[in-house]
């Protein structure tokens, strides 16, 4: 799991609102999206005030490139 917090992945272009939640890292020869979201506390939906940790969860979600 330190992979995705040491990747520097981040551009202007690709991170427009310099929120560093998305990027991508290889691992065993398979390439692995990671993507920060910011979810209801059911995790039913996300959160409508990202801001308000009494009502948001931060997830981070993996998935294989492949899967894509």
């Amino acid at each position: 799991m330190h992979r995705p917090a040491r990747t520097s992945c981040s551009t202007e272009e690709n991170d427009p609102h310099g929120e560093h939640g998305f990027g991508s890292f290889d691992l065993v020869g398979q390439k692995v999206f990671w993507k920060i979201d910011y979810d209801d506390r059911k995790m039913q939906q996300g959160s409508e005030d990202p801001s308000d940790s009494e009502r948001t969860l931060r997830v981070l979600r993996l998935m294989l490139a492949s899967e894509y």
